[in-house]
């Protein structure tokens, strides 16, 4: 049995990644609506974050964020993957989960703060504002001396919003350096691949020539994860915000959905979603 209040070493991480993406499969399948394939993209970086690197008390989390680890969700349409992490980790009963997209549920579509979730600090869904209220946030705890990280999740894709570059200027111009942003580079956007529809290039030059320390890493590989997180927080407080730029497989984990943008916002049918459960380890107990 694992013991999710205690930091996961890397096979442990590796089993409460595959009940993660039994959570977004059966959730996005009950509520026949959402975004399963950045969800599980992204699935290996959320939990290494929430699992293993930040320090936060899910039983005592309130939405001032003070004197723990922040992490913002500017991605807003994965918000399947934030909702199985913080259910996983403790911040609301799992069987909540069985509630994505229900009307009067605190899980809607996109993040919102509307019912108090815990863990949600700010409505996302609106591409390309998470990373400027990330910035926000941790210049506040350089000011209150709160020695804590704030870490922020972009896309690719929504990284052709010309608001994230406004935020990485600012950022890097005020020397925001408790900050680690993750790009999900898994070069998949609504309407096909991300190099082809707005063109992203060469992002790791893009990010340097702004200012910021850049790492790269396998995003579906945890223990390039752990490693690249861990150079990043020691680069912390050097003057200069950090991006970690994660290489991922769009729909990772089920064979029918890896590399395509066809799984950017659909829902699998039941017999669909059968198929992609018999990929995946049920590791934790369905909700």
């Amino acid at each position: 049995m694992i013991n999710l209040d205690k930091k996961l070493d890397e096979q442990e991480l590796g089993l409460v990644a595959s009940q993660m993406r039994r959570d977004i499969i059966r959730m996005v399948t009950s509520a026949q609506s959402g975004h399963p394939g950045g969800s599980m993209s992204s699935t290996d970086l959320v939990a290494s974050l929430f699992f293993n690197v930040m320090e936060i008390e899910p039983k005592n989390w309130t939405r001032s964020g003070k004197g723990e680890d922040m992490f913002f969700l500017s991605a807003g349409h994965l918000a399947p993957v934030l909702y199985t992490a913080l259910a996983r980790r403790g911040y609301f009963p799992v069987s909540e989960l069985a509630t994505l997209r229900q009307f009067g549920s605190r899980l809607q579509g996109h993040p919102s703060v509307e019912h108090g979730l815990p863990g949600v600090y700010m409505a996302s869904g609106s591409l390309g504002q998470g990373l400027s209220v990330a910035t926000g946030a941790a210049l506040s705890k350089k000011l209150d001396k709160d020695s804590k990280i704030v870490y922020t999740l972009l896309g690719d894709g929504e990284s052709e919003e010309g608001q994230v570059w406004e935020a990485a200027m600012f950022a890097a111009n005020h020397k925001v350096d408790n900050l680690i942003a993750i790009t999900d580079w898994n070069n998949q956007q609504i309407d096909g691949e991300a190099s082809v529809v707005g063109g992203i290039g060469d992002l790791k030059a893009k990010w340097e020539a702004f200012g910021w320390t850049v790492f790269t890493c396998d995003g579906n590989c945890i223990s390039s994860v752990l490693e690249t997180l861990a150079r990043a927080k020691v680069s912390l407080g050097a003057g200069k915000p950090v991006m970690i730029l994660a290489k991922t497989c769009m729909g990772k984990g089920v064979d029918f959905m890896e590399g395509t943008c066809a799984w950017h916002g659909k829902a699998p049918k039941p017999e669909q979603a059968e198929q992609a459960l018999a990929q995946l380890k049920e590791t934790l107990g369905d909700y």
